[in-house]
């Protein structure tokens, strides 16, 4: 317990260091997990043992702490882990098809190599072999998303710049393509791949399939981002990727399913209820009906829908027997 106490110290010294306009103590309970009280004390460690620690100006009057300079340069080692972790993550883009994403990975993962010293990288490279080789992540069957050349790169232009984009996309159907113009705010990784944009035509924010996106081009115009909106907050009114109105939503797991569904958070703003004879309710606001009930297929009978009643709709009678999770 001690030492991992000293670990978070050390980590928190390493993110006010990168944190160019300083954390709070928000800041701090967010990224670690704590208490306001327990935030506080972490923050007084570091100034303790960091006298050169300052309070960065802002305009709002929330307070914000900063380590400058190279002063934590000393306790930023990189480890058989934290290389592992980058190739990991490089390993899941090109599993799923963002071939951009990995390459500027691996360009990190080839500076941050040339930062170690000749005998460092021998000791690591054993290790991080046995961990690349543990993980198995890049042979893992699936499908992944067919996605065209050139999509990522452009869409990254037109949202960095504000510019409009437009492009066919092809329905579900495969009935034909119809060209579409948005304003572009994010793009979302998942099981298919999306573009959030706002739709020209005056209907709202969609997810648009990057695999159905075809003739991809920037359009001189720009547009401008609402102020207080941001891509989390958007895809917060989700439960999956399909964009729709949020509802309130109400599941009860059977006492037999509780222990399990206690070990998931279905959407950031759930809360949780335990019954006394052991079910368990969970509420939360989110559209995406449809992805919600093929989520409830996997829980079988051992769970139903209080609300919405649309949604109790949509599960069939027989269901297959739990648990269907693995």
């Amino acid at each position: 317990m001690r030492y991992a106490r000293a670990e978070r110290l050390i980590q928190l010294a390493l993110e006010m260091q990168a944190a160019r306009t300083g954390l709070t103590i928000s800041d701090i309970m967010e990224k670690f997990t704590v208490s306001r009280r327990t935030a506080i004390r972490m923050r007084d460690a570091v100034i303790r043992a960091f006298p050169q620690a300052d309070e960065v100006p802002s305009d709002d009057r929330t307070k914000r702490w900063r380590l400058t300079g190279g002063n934590g340069q000393w306790l930023a080692g990189v480890t058989a882990d934290d290389l592992s972790a980058v190739e990991t993550a490089i390993q899941v883009l090109e599993r799923d098809n963002l071939q951009i994403q990995a390459g500027s990975l691996r360009t990190i993962s080839a500076k941050l190599r040339s930062q170690l010293q000749d005998n460092a990288l021998r000791r690591i490279d054993p290790d991080l072999e046995a961990l690349l080789e543990a993980e198995g992540i890049a042979h893992r069957p699936g499908p992944r998303p067919l996605i065209p050349a050139g999509v990522f790169e452009t869409l990254r232009q037109a949202i960095k710049s504000c510019r409009k984009v437009s492009f066919a996309y092809e329905s579900r159907s495969g009935n034909g393509a119809a060209r579409r113009t948005v304003c572009p705010l994010g793009l979302l990784y998942g099981h298919r791949h999306y573009l959030v944009g706002d739709q020209e035509d005056g209907k709202g924010i969609r997810h648009f399939s990057l695999p159905a996106i075809s003739e991809l081009q920037i359009e001189a115009d720009g547009f401008s981002r609402e102020p207080g909106v941001n891509l989390r907050d958007i895809v917060g009114q989700c439960f999956g990727v399909y964009h729709e109105a949020p509802v309130e939503v109400i599941w009860r797991f059977s006492p037999t399913a509780a222990p399990l569904a206690r070990q998931f958070i279905f959407h950031p703003s759930q809360s949780s209820q335990s019954e006394p004879d052991g079910s368990l309710l969970v509420r939360f606001h989110a559209g995406g009906l449809l992805e919600m009930a093929w989520h409830l297929m996997s829980w079988g009978t051992e769970v139903e829908v209080v609300a919405p009643a649309e949604l109790h709709r949509m599960l069939p009678v027989e269901r297959p027997t739990w648990p269907a999770l693995p």
